[in-house]
């Protein structure tokens, strides 16, 4: 009678599957080893100027540029060496002012002794950018009354102020967004940019405040206006929860 072969033993692979209700989009083994080799690997970053490992979105990564001077890559997308900073203008001054970037790159840079400002500049750029788009998608609202209204509704995902605008009715929509939504909401209030930039970005005339619907082009542009605060604060360094506290305590500042 013939002998039965052996079968080899399954290898317990899981297979991703797509869509809805699909799993992850790596492939599982049972082996605990082999499952950590698959995992994306979460890398630190060392910033040139403080010596302290961040995460990348904590960071702003510079490069050469063709002609040899220092270009910021606000995206990191930019080919080429990286040279990692923390991501607020009080590290990207230390990193000028001790040749960090030199040093990092391991050859001769043109580093223009402003770049801080020009760091700046560059996000309220992207802030703008972000305004523009969200504007276009039809998820800004503008004028005080109208955005009362919807405050009203429950229907306003965040709040956008002119950095010179009015304290009284800043406060006044902050407090209703807030009581609606929570303190945690107070990170998705954000007064960044002046109303001339705000209106320039929309293509409208006295731009003060502006609601965001819900939706992704809101979120990127609360995100932009996120780190442009942060870099002026000086509290890239700190978690997303403290980030919301000092936000609060802005708007509380303002109260009566």
């Amino acid at each position: 009678m013939p002998t039965a072969t052996a079968m080899p033993p399954p290898q317990h692979r899981v297979k991703a599957r797509y869509g809805p209700g699909g799993d992850e989009s790596v492939v599982r083994e049972q082996s605990a080893g082999r499952a950590a080799e698959l995992q994306p690997e979460q890398r630190l970053r060392l910033c040139a100027a403080t010596r302290v490992e961040r995460d990348p979105a904590e960071l702003i990564r510079f490069v050469a540029g063709p002609d040899g001077t220092l270009v910021p890559d606000l995206a990191g997308r930019l080919p080429g060496r990286g040279v990692w900073v923390t991501a607020d203008r009080e590290s990207v001054a230390r990193a000028v002012a001790g040749r960090a970037f030199a040093r990092s790159l391991k050859r001769k840079i043109d580093v223009r002794p402003d770049l801080p400002d020009a760091v700046e500049r560059l996000l309220e750029r992207r802030v703008g950018e972000a305004l523009s788009l969200a504007n276009k998608a039809g998820a800004v609202v503008m004028g005080f009354e109208k955005i009362d209204r919807r405050l009203s509704e429950g229907s306003v995902h965040g709040l956008l102020h002119g950095t010179d605008a009015g304290a009284d009715g800043r406060t006044r929509l902050d407090r209703k967004f807030l009581a609606i939504e929570g303190d945690r909401a107070a990170s998705r209030i954000a007064a960044v940019l002046t109303v001339e930039q705000m209106s320039l970005a929309i293509g409208r005339p006295n731009v003060v405040h502006a609601a965001l619907n819900r939706g992704g082009a809101s979120d990127r542009l609360l995100a932009e206006a996120g780190r442009l605060r942060r870099y002026r604060s000086g509290i890239a360094h700190q978690n997303a929860s403290a980030d919301a506290s000092d936000a609060q305590h802005e708007t509380a500042q303002q109260d009566p």
